[in-house]
């Protein structure tokens, strides 16, 4: 089991050539972690316990609003924001060892859409970085434009990478960059979609891939090792489809899910999983051999969140609160608990423990178990929190926020063990 265990972690570190061994345990560049999937690098063993006074080791208020999940780089913690009353959107960055402020950068300073998603900001994709630069993407004047900082903050290049400028729902953007070898993808899923790469070492672009449908959706691209190669996976428009991800390529689609979709696709070996929640609910599991089988379905829902699969089983913690285990196989139900909702976050697995948060600042621990629902801990930070939790060194990095009298106040805590 464990020379299997080491071969998977290695498969995920190859479809991930900016990470290394050392880097996958000790940083967390890019949305869903080091293995693209929400599970921490082995060896991680985070607290599973916290609040206002216990295992805080540092905590900093946030300017401005939004749902990016925090990345660990080096010695930077990075998140993107948006002031909204000022109409700027910026890229910030706290050293990690104290929380102290490194330094912010401006990127764009009005341009913001007119109209989006009460649940959506300004600022929700997460920045990724190759630990060289950091990646961002804003929404801004109709476009998506992607930057490229140095560790330093000063902005390398900038790129427009094309229209988001949806007519059916005007929702806002969501999508994070995702980092494949020297390029960096761009998804902008509307009407008259499409998906980008463009170099990392300069912003020219490297291949372009139209998405056109009548739907507009807000899912995550990722590159997952499935059947033997690698497969950019996206889920969205009643479509679950792979890419080629070193040239764009369609290599295989097929219906599934709903119209809109927002977390991002999962594997394990030639299964692909994805879930939807509008306008129909649906989790459905596809063989990626080519062969497009679908395996399983059910009419469950995790919309907002991204599920975690793990030993064989798959994991959600759904929109309405309730945590849910299914047999990877043939989607047995193995159990389900009702814990709490709403949710937007998606859990993350580390050290054989699911965290899991809801939008009012409760975060729930259980084990990674087919045999039922195991409790770990029950903690509470807060009364607003969208944006996932990163796993560096053991380390928790969280973005709280508290809502009190009409101001809403960010917060973002490293929590680990204060013995």
């Amino acid at each position: 089991m464990k020379t299997l265990l080491s071969t998977l972690a290695l498969v995920s570190l190859l479809a991930n050539p900016q990470l290394d061994h050392a880097d996958a345990k000790s940083e967390w560049r890019v949305w869903r972690g080091p293995n693209s999937n929400g599970v921490a690098a082995s060896g991680q063993k985070p607290v599973i316990e916290w609040s206002p006074t216990k295992n805080v080791l540092w905590k900093v208020d946030v300017p401005g609003r939004g749902h990016s999940s925090p990345i660990v780089v080096g010695d930077l913690v990075v998140l993107t924001t948006a002031d909204e009353s000022a109409k700027t959107q910026s890229v910030i960055a706290y050293v990690r060892k104290t929380g102290k402020p490194a330094w912010s950068t401006e990127i764009h300073a009005g341009g913001f859409a007119e109209e989006i998603h009460k649940k959506n900001t300004h600022a929700s994709p997460t920045a990724a970085s190759d630990g060289k630069q950091i990646y961002a993407t804003f929404c801004n004047g109709g476009a998506i434009h992607l930057v490229a900082l140095g560790l330093d903050g000063k902005i390398r290049w900038k790129r427009n990478t094309g229209p988001f400028t949806p007519d059916l729902y005007k929702f806002g953007y969501a999508p994070s960059p995702l980092l494949y070898k020297n390029t960096i993808i761009v998804l902008s899923d509307f009407e008259t979609g499409y998906l980008a790469a463009f170099a990392t070492k300069n912003g020219k672009e490297v291949w372009r891939t139209p998405r056109r449908s009548k739907h507009v959706s807000y899912s995550s691209p990722i590159v997952g090792r499935v059947a033997g190669r690698d497969q950019l996976l996206l889920s969205g428009r009643d479509i679950i489809a792979s890419y080629n991800p070193k040239n764009g390529k369609l290599l295989w689609s097929t219906p599934g899910t709903t119209n809109a979709t927002c977390g991002t696709m999962i594997w394990s070996g030639n299964l692909v999983f994805a879930s939807g929640g509008y306008p129909k609910r649906e989790t459905i599991a596809i063989r990626a051999d080519g062969s497009k089988k679908v395996v399983w379905k059910n009419t469950q829902k995790s919309y907002e969140q991204s599920m975690l699969v793990h030993d064989g089983y798959v994991y959600a913690f759904n929109d309405n609160g309730i945590a849910l285990c299914w047999r990877a196989k043939d989607g047995k139900e193995m159990w389900k608990e009702r814990l709490g909702g709403p949710v937007s976050a998606s859990p993350i697995l580390a050290n054989g423990n699911i965290y899991a948060t809801n939008e009012k600042g409760t975060t729930w621990v259980y084990k990674a178990t087919p045999k039922g629902y195991e409790p770990v801990a029950q903690n509470h930070l807060g009364n607003s929190s969208f944006a996932t939790m990163a796993i560096a060194d053991g380390r928790i990095f969280l973005r709280h926020a508290f809502r009190e009298g009409g101001k809403r106040q960010e917060v973002l805590y490293c929590m680990g063990s204060s013995e």
